[in-house]
């Protein structure tokens, strides 16, 4: 029996089935070859505004009006001084816009934010290159510096630059460093000390070269509502931070006691209000702000997405603002 003649490889065929498998004749090697087809734009200034993070400024302004409304109730004789009030302002402000950057790029370079869920972040996303983000952090941080440096000089008050060196570092080691404190249930702690504590009572402080009851209860109030903004971030973020190794306070403590603690972090300062307005009349009038903070307690308790959260967390943050210049104006009219 005649053995049939082999046929010979049409060169068209050749090329076609190397186009198609590539030089291995391996598809998946071919297909790993491949340069990605996803296409990401450059961040535009409307991503680098979003990267601020603004919904979280009235944590910086709450503090400082509350604290120069404490200082003018302080100050002995004379007037108040205006300008201070602008520096605290700026470093506060500064200081949150440069830990809203700092965060983003930490845990964009961290692989954080490959599971994240809430808006999208300038690092964790692609869309701007880590040092430029890095870049922006420490521009505000350097700003920050700036005017806590000016504050020191006018009020010759030469120590408070520890103070500022402690807060800036703070800040950057949040999510920063080898070892972040925000990955190990310490957040909470951070922003209730410098947004709450030191901000207020600093800001009570250039005013009066004192501290009052009134700064460090008022403190009090303003740091745990800046807790409970955070409280519900990370609670937005629960699922995600526990695949990425991140033990917020909110996953160390889970869901359920989360939301219970971020019911009393937004509802306790207003036990703060109250016990001021005997002798601050129109402090009772900060009890107006519990027309979003009871909303958004009720939606964190209720909360079944991630969407609902963020309601919360710009209605809490509409809290403290109302709570923190509310106050302030009592103390100082």
């Amino acid at each position: 029996m005649a053995r049939p003649k082999p046929q010979r490889s049409n060169p068209d065929d050749i090329k076609a089935r190397a186009a198609t498998h590539g030089r291995s004749g391996n598809p998946a090697r071919a297909a790993a070859g491949r340069p990605s087809e996803k296409v990401v734009k450059p961040a535009t200034t409307a991503d680098w505004v979003a990267g601020a993070r603004l919904r979280t400024l009235p944590l910086a302004i709450a503090p400082v009006a509350l604290g120069t409304g404490a200082g003018v109730v302080a100050i002995a004789e004379g007037p108040w001084h205006p300008a201070r009030a602008a520096l605290a302002l700026m470093v506060a402000l500064a200081l949150q816009i440069g830990v809203n950057y700092a965060n983003d790029y930490s845990d964009g370079v961290r692989g954080t934010d490959e599971h994240r869920v809430g808006p999208v972040r300038l690092t964790g996303s692609g869309v701007a290159k880590p040092r430029h983000v890095l870049a922006v952090a420490l521009s505000f941080f350097a700003l920050a510096a700036l005017a806590g440096l000016a504050l020191v000089v006018v009020t010759a008050q030469w120590w408070l630059l520890a103070v500022g060196a402690v807060a800036i570092v703070a800040a950057w080691f949040y999510t920063g460093g080898k070892r972040p404190y925000g990955y190990y249930g310490l957040g909470e702690l951070f922003v209730f000390v410098f947004f709450g504590l030191v901000a207020t009572a600093g800001s009570a402080y250039v005013q009066a070269l004192t501290v009052n009851t009134e700064a460090w209860l008022g403190g009090v109030g303003a740091g745990l509502l800046a807790c409970a903004v955070l409280m519900a971030n990370n609670l937005r973020d629960v699922a995600q931070d526990k695949i990425a190794g991140k033990r917020t306070l909110a996953v160390l403590v889970g869901p359920l006691a989360g939301r219970i603690l971020f019911v009393v972090f937004t509802l306790a300062p207003f036990g703060i209000a109250v016990f001021f307005a005997p002798f601050y009349p129109p402090a009772w009038l900060v009890l107006l702000a519990l027309l979003a903070a009871l909303p958004a307690c009720l939606i964190v308790l209720t909360a079944k997405t991630p969407r609902e959260l963020i309601i919360a967390l710009q209605l809490v943050s509409l809290t403290a603002l109302v709570y923190g210049v509310g106050l302030g104006l009592a103390f100082a009219l």
